[in-house]
């Protein structure tokens, strides 16, 4: 019987250690790539590992390591000629003198966590996919995938290609897409016979245009179309959050699989998606508060954050980086039950930091507090005494967060007094969506309504009751 996780494809990862880099952050680095190779669809068989004070120019490993992972993928474990690795005499002897793996992938003592996993059981299934915990220059992929004979990913192209497969909205869909036609640009190659250079008419190709120049010309004049595209909904996106200006409203943010929609559904009682993989959510979702409360508070739940991000998609996403910047409070969700939350937490505050939303007022939560000892919480009590330690899956930890959101913009609040003509009655549905209403009186001018209210709705409401 042929079960659903034989089907899979296999996948090796492959990962260079790097000077300044510990060997529990090198390993958190690729038991992160292995959950992103695994949202994708692939099981992992092994890993491949080299510590290096440089990533080989040729194809990432050095020669020996690049065989050994080829005897995983059926490749010939050779770079083509014309593109071999230069030696470096003064690194080699560097090398071996601090125990580093030399040019051919031998170690100066073997501390066993050289190589993870081997291919054991994968008999005639070989790994179809080289996923490289680096980004690499596209003359590395191509020979690693001569040597390989296996497709290769980078750690942009592994995270570009789950957003591409995630993304729902229209939104989403052109952000992704502008990122992967930019990724995928620069690796175009020539094919057979597609080096010559022709005149051709409209719509062909231009005086002296190779067809991988027309194919690039294409892809910018796409990515022109969909930046046309993308600008007109974020205008619409914009005109939305201007109606939403005054109101109150929180954005969870965050390392992805943080359990924001766990805590998003929680709060709100909304559908979204949750699901235990790394970014399951990439569309801004904005909910009320439930049960909810007058005015009412918006909940936004945002894209995860992670480490080494391609810059076209933190570039891209500013739908998601407004959303955050324009709230009124944050509150940063980390898992505390992953022991690289701290390193997490630092790249989410980074990221935010960039756009100014650091200066937003903002709150911690340590989520997933019920996978920890009561020991571990009073620790994490002690380093984080600011924060707030619950469970998503806890109804009373949900039940205390949404009473102290509560407590937050109420004391904000002030009391005032409106005045509503009769000729503007209309208005009415605005100031309890944006006021708690105390009391009504009505005289023969109108209205007059005592409210409490954030102060920058109450500006929006006397400004609409004077036009």
């Amino acid at each position: 019987m042929t079960t659903t996780h034989q089907e899979r494809p296999l996948a090796v990862l492959v990962g260079v250690q790097l000077p300044g880099v510990d060997d529990v952050e090198h390993a958190a680095d690729l038991a992160e790539l292995g959950r992103l190779v695994q949202t994708l669809g692939f099981d992992v068989i092994a890993t491949v590992s080299q510590r290096r004070s440089a990533l080989a120019a040729a194809a990432v490993l050095g020669e020996g390591k690049l065989k050994e992972l080829a005897e995983l993928t059926g490749g010939s474990g050779v770079v083509p000629s014309g593109a071999p690795e230069r030696k470096n005499k003064a690194r080699a002897r560097r090398a071996a003198e601090s125990g580093e793996d030399d040019e051919d992938g031998a170690l100066g003592g073997d501390d066993g966590d050289d190589d993870e996993g081997d291919a054991d059981g994968a008999g005639a299934r070989r790994a179809t996919i080289v996923a490289v915990d680096h980004d690499i220059s596209p003359s590395q992929a191509r020979n690693l995938e001569r040597a390989t004979g296996a497709q290769v990913l980078d750690r942009a192209g592994v995270i570009i290609e789950i957003f591409h497969r995630h993304a729902r909205s229209r939104e989403a869909k052109l952000e992704v897409e502008i990122a992967r036609l930019n990724y995928v640009a620069p690796r175009l190659r020539e094919t057979g016979g597609g080096g010559d250079r022709q005149r051709g008419g409209i719509g062909g190709k231009g005086a002296g245009e190779s067809a991988l120049e027309l194919d690039r010309r294409k892809i910018r004049d796409r990515i022109a179309e969909l930046k046309q595209e993308l600008a007109a909904i974020q205008r619409e996106q914009s005109t939305r959050r201007a109606l939403r200006q005054g109101q109150r409203r929180v954005a969870l943010v965050g390392y992805t699989n943080a359990g924001k929609s766990s805590l998003m559904r929680a709060l709100t009682g909304s559908e979204v998606l949750v699901a235990d993989k790394l970014f399951a959510t990439l569309d801004t979702t904005v909910r009320a508060l439930h049960p909810e409360v007058r005015p009412r508070i918006l909940i936004s739940d945002t894209v995860g954050f992670i480490k080494k991000l391609p810059h076209d998609l933190v570039a891209s996403f500013r739908s998601t980086l407004d959303e955050a910047l324009e709230a009124s409070l944050l509150l940063y969700v980390a898992d505390a039950s992953d022991p690289t939350f701290r390193d997490q937490l630092g790249v989410t505050r980074s990221v935010l930091s960039e756009i100014g939303a650091s200066e937003v007022p903002s709150r911690l939560l340590l989520n997933k507090v019920d996978r920890l000892s009561e020991d571990e919480r009073d620790a994490l009590r002690l380093e984080f005494p600011e924060a707030t330690l619950l469970s998503a899956k806890i109804p009373a930890d949900v039940a205390a967060l949404r009473e102290s959101l509560i407590a937050h913009f109420e004391a904000s609040m002030v009391e005032a007094e409106l005045l509503l003509p009769y000729a503007k009655q209309s208005l009415i549905g605005e100031i309890y969506e944006n006021a708690r209403v105390l009391s009504e009186e009505y005289g023969d001018d109108g209205g007059r309504l005592a409210v409490r209210a954030h102060p920058a709705a109450l500006d929006r409401l006397r400004s609409l009751l004077a036009r």
